[in-house]
């Protein structure tokens, strides 16, 4: 038996042995999702006792190096977990921003001292982080940023106003880019710092959106003291550091373009009904789905292969805005095809009898996509120069 073969061995008998029944169903919403911190929404009890077990093993985020609580898995040995956890039905244990985008930059960026005092912690999912990006005046354009650092020795004195920041109101740390220096250009003397959301001076509004749901937050810094050792890099040289974040940020929205929950084809046919032979009566709808589902399965396809190719040393770059783009484009034809399945009946709001309006919320809420992480608009932009080599004119 091959180390590859003994391992796949071990592992099945792990996850059936340790994956919760109730873990092992599919996830219907984002309140399904388990994101921890110190005070973890928790929808079902075992979501933090399937990510204690996995933790344990580092399996929650099982690419990164043993010595900073990963797995320390190779892509193979991932590949394998990943495909055992498919087959039991398992949930993913953990999610957050912390694995998705905070991770990977303070393995590159970090210095060792933070390394150790983080990397662990997201992966026991101890600590929620959220990101402090965007601002009123800055938003696509965000180089433009005006909240500010003040050099006070050993620590600074951040003072502004960040805006759209993601579940803000349940983290317990940020990372958060502030400009330490206006004598430069715009994308000069801007620094990446991260501190507790606990500190004195940091306050967070909730924003209401037109789903009704409030997942974005406005986020205040008024005299926040951060100490200088929670500065990541060097000073002033933040923007590579955000850069490099985002193109972690735009994969991570270009799953939402992914399979979820029930197929599409079974949701249509169980709804509507199906033909002689078995196919979903409404021919139209039955083209527009397949059509859908063949994208669907090409854009993971493409993921996978760009992925791959990231992992042996080329790196995301540019290709992120690709993933970024279709994943919004697909995740928006998947919400248009659910309302289309269930016609009159997708317009409830709420009530048991329409899933508390679900079809319709995340309908609205999947046109933010398109905002978030990254207009489409400046994707676009970035693929037509920085992928195809297209001139500016």
């Amino acid at each position: 038996m091959s180390d590859l073969d003994q391992f796949r061995q071990q592992t099945r008998t792990w996850l059936e042995e340790n994956c919760p029944p109730a873990m092992r169903e599919p996830m219907k919403n984002f309140e399904d999702i388990y994101n921890g911190g110190r005070n973890p929404v928790i929808d079902h009890p075992d979501q933090k006792i399937w990510c204690e077990r996995m933790a344990s093993r580092g399996w929650t985020v099982p690419h990164w190096p043993a010595e900073y609580g990963g797995g320390g898995l190779d892509k193979d040995h991932v590949k394998v977990l990943r495909e055992e956890m498919r087959r039991l039905g398992a949930r993913p244990a953990l999610d957050s921003f912390g694995i998705s985008m905070l991770g990977p930059a303070l393995l590159k960026f970090g210095s060792e001292k933070q390394k150790q005092e983080h990397l662990p912690k997201i992966v026991r999912g101890e600590i929620r982080w959220c990101q402090g990006y965007s601002e009123p005046g800055a938003g696509s354009d965000l180089a433009s940023l005006q909240t500010k650092a003040e050099d006070h020795g050993d620590h600074y004195i951040v003072n502004g106003q960040k805006i759209w920041t993601s579940y803000a109101n349940y983290a317990d740390w940020i990372f958060c880019l502030v400009r330490t220096d206006n004598s430069g250009t715009k994308h000069e003397g801007i620094s990446f710092v991260l501190f507790d959301m606990a500190t004195p001076g940091v306050s967070v509004r909730p924003i209401k959106l037109i789903s009704g749901s409030s997942p974005f937050c406005e986020t205040f810094f008024d005299d926040v003291k951060v100490l200088k050792e929670n500065l990541m890099g060097e000073e002033g040289k933040g923007w590579t550091i955000a850069k490099y974040l985002l193109t972690h940020e735009r994969e991570m929205i270009a799953g939402f373009g992914g399979a979820h929950g029930q197929p599409l084809g079974e949701r249509a046919v169980a709804t509507m009904g199906a033909d002689t032979s078995g196919r979903l009566v409404n021919s139209v709808l039955r083209q527009n789905i397949a059509q859908y589902q063949l994208d669907t399965v090409v854009f993971g396809a493409t993921m996978a292969r760009i992925g791959d190719e990231a992992k042996a040393g080329q790196g995301l770059g540019p290709a992120s805005s690709i993933f970024k783009y279709y994943g919004t484009e697909l995740n928006k034809r998947r919400n248009e095809l659910n309302l289309a399945v269930d016609g009159e009946g997708a317009l409830g709001w709420d009530g048991e009898e329409y899933d508390g309006g679900k079809l319709s919320r995340d309908w609205l809420r999947s046109k933010g996509n398109s905002i978030e992480g990254g207009t489409s608009e400046v994707q676009l932009n970035i693929i037509s120069k920085r992928v195809l080599g297209l001139p500016d004119e």
